[in-house]
């Protein structure tokens, strides 16, 4: 069976990729080796973990916020099992989804395990099932799991990933986190919020090192608030397993070995690509140091012009809305489009509450290119709208060149700051000013607002303090 393209994975890079492709008129197949399409982020990661954090936050709020607005209750329980029962109903509704997609598209689909038999051969097996299908092209979207640490593999029982955190049956005591990453925090959160005791054991001396250290810093002291606790600059050693948990041992900076217990050890220690059993040497590709697929900038492969890679398993960041828009600009590419991916915009962010969000270069990151910027900052304390909501913990920090003006980064600690950090993400493709920002209409009483005065402090005009 020959087809146009063959997209080896199905999360939000491979499906989205290969609906695009059949949009353009590609015969195009996805390969994808479990029962549910989506990947990664639909089935054990973005979806799931976003359900069980709304899920979360009401719990928590109706314990310990509702009855400041007036609503009071008897008692408040949790109900774990109907909790997660409902974030897996979201799971199967959405990955049914993708499904229905594919039969609209006219895609098929091939379940099991995908690998190259050829630079254009491509072998699934199933179980003693093995069918072979041949492309023009082919995507690699394979995505990544979790990493683990040398001295301290994974196990799935009492030494976790996100995967097994998000599936808990039972509530912990005492949960033990390592990484202080996106990861780490949500999970934190979670758990935290229903009640486990949560310390989170991070490597460097702040929270998500990469951040924006202004925004690390308020975030670090938000959670702390929320009575999450943290041991910086903490090497973990190893974890020994016993009947009723496990014991970690680490040592803290000033190089004292220490151990804590706790019912599970969940590693939040980042990412690496999947590229296991896709028989990539049979199609002359080789991977980095790091396991990464190394592509140009059409995400070509170096060894074949007709062999893709993208999301996850090239590397740069790792984010279901990257390998999207990655996966678009090959289908287009392919049909002889001008695909184009805009790494200058992809947006971050970090589910905890409140949100933490980020577009562009921080503050950190153009005093080392040398490059002269101003700043415009506003708090949500000021905002009539998070005064409302009963959430003005954060703030929107606007960052703009000095000479031109044009908005060079936006960060976000407050309420929906995953929603409002669309609004910088088209500013910035369209290259606007902070000025534009400024004198544009934003609603009120919204949100938006905050991002509106901080574009006005730029210039120091903020008119709300």
């Amino acid at each position: 069976m020959s087809y146009d393209l063959i997209v080896i994975g199905s999360g939000p890079g491979g499906y989205t990729g290969a609906i695009r492709a059949a949009q353009l008129g590609l015969k195009t197949a996805v390969v994808e080796k479990d029962k549910s399409l989506g990947g990664t982020c639909l089935n054990v990661g973005c979806i799931p973990s976003k359900a069980l954090l709304d899920s979360s936050e009401h719990y928590h709020f109706a314990k310990e916020e509702m009855s400041v607005h007036g609503v009071k209750t008897s008692s408040v329980s949790l109900d774990l099992k109907t909790m997660m029962g409902r974030k897996s109903k979201i799971v199967k509704e959405l990955t049914g989804g993708i499904q229905y997609l594919f039969k609209k598209n006219k895609i098929d689909r091939f379940e099991g395990v995908g690998s190259f038999l050829s630079p254009n051969k491509v072998q699934v097996k199933n179980g003693s099932d093995t069918q072979v299908i041949e492309g023009k092209n082919i995507m690699i979207a394979t995505g990544s799991v979790p990493n683990s640490l040398p001295n301290i593999p994974l196990d799935g029982k009492r030494i976790i990933s996100s995967t097994e955190a998000l599936s808990l049956d039972k509530l912990p005591k005492k949960l033990l986190i390592v990484g202080g990453g996106y990861i780490g925090l949500e999970m934190a959160s979670v758990w935290s919020r229903l009640g486990t005791e949560v310390i989170v054991l991070e490597y460097a001396d702040r929270l998500c090192p990469m951040m924006d250290q202004e925004l690390s810093k308020n975030l670090f002291k938000v959670l702390q608030k929320q009575k999450i606790k943290f041991l910086l600059e903490s090497a973990v050693q190893k974890v020994n397993v016993t009947k009723s948990g496990a014991e970690l041992f680490y040592k803290d900076k000033n190089d004292k070995t220490l151990s804590l217990k706790g019912d599970y050890v969940l590693l939040a220690v980042g990412r690496q690509p999947y590229v296991q059993n896709l028989g990539l040497k049979k199609a002359g590709i080789q991977t980095d140091k790091q396991g990464f697929i190394p592509v140009d900038k059409h995400w070509r492969t170096k060894t074949h012009s007709h062999i893709f890679a993208i999301g996850d398993v090239i590397g740069g960041t790792m984010l279901a809305h990257k390998a999207e828009e990655e996966g678009v600009a090959v289908a287009e590419v392919i049909a002889g489009q001008a695909g184009h991916v805009n790494y200058e915009t992809v947006p971050s962010v970090i589910y905890t509450w409140p949100e933490v969000a980020s577009v562009g270069k921080t503050e950190e990151e153009l005093k080392t290119k040398g490059v002269k910027y101003k700043s415009g900052k506003f708090p949500f304390t000021a905002n009539g709208r998070a005064k409302a909501l009963g959430s003005t913990e954060g703030f929107v920090k606007v960052l703009a060149d000095n000479n031109t003006d044009q908005i060079l980064g936006v960060h976000i600690l407050g309420p929906r700051a995953s929603d409002m950090i669309a609004e910088a993400v088209v500013a910035m493709e369209f290259g606007a000013s902070s000025e534009d920002l400024a004198r544009s209409f934003h609603a009120h009483p919204t949100l938006s607002e905050v991002m509106r005065e901080a574009a006005l402090n730029v210039d120091k005009r903020a008119r709300q303090i």
